[in-house]
């Protein structure tokens, strides 16, 4: 079944360091924590806030082992007034065996006020 597996975080500087290393954590730990390999990744889709515009988040991505033939493509987020800024967004479309409330939508950094419905109980 191909499941969107969905994640946030924010970078704290309009860096492309920073912008890469944010990134390159919550491509990871999505991965991980669903059991995620680029051969079962059918797409991604990126979206960042228009203050975040350094670098390309997929940059990040395809310099993974194994992501270099997966399709990425980067969006502007909708620029809504009193959002979160310095955004980075997330939807990886991925064959797994995992049902619809087992996958791991995963939002770090500043992300995490977007969906604390769907953060791990402590």
């Amino acid at each position: 079944m191909i499941r969107g597996i969905r994640g946030a975080t924010t970078s704290p500087d309009n860096t492309k360091e920073s912008i890469w290393a944010v990134s390159e954590q919550l491509f990871r730990k999505i991965a991980a924590d669903n059991h995620i390999v680029p051969e079962n990744v059918s797409s991604v889709i990126i979206t960042a806030t228009k203050d975040l515009d350094a670098a390309f988040p997929a940059k990040a991505l395809r310099e993974l082992d194994g992501w270099k033939h997966v399709p990425v493509m980067c969006m502007a987020e909708i620029a809504v007034p009193g959002a979160l800024e310095k955004c980075i967004r997330v939807m990886i479309n991925a064959d797994t065996e995992l049902k619809q409330d087992q996958v791991q939508h995963v939002y770090l950094e500043g992300a995490v006020v977007l969906r604390p419905d769907l953060l791990p109980s402590q």
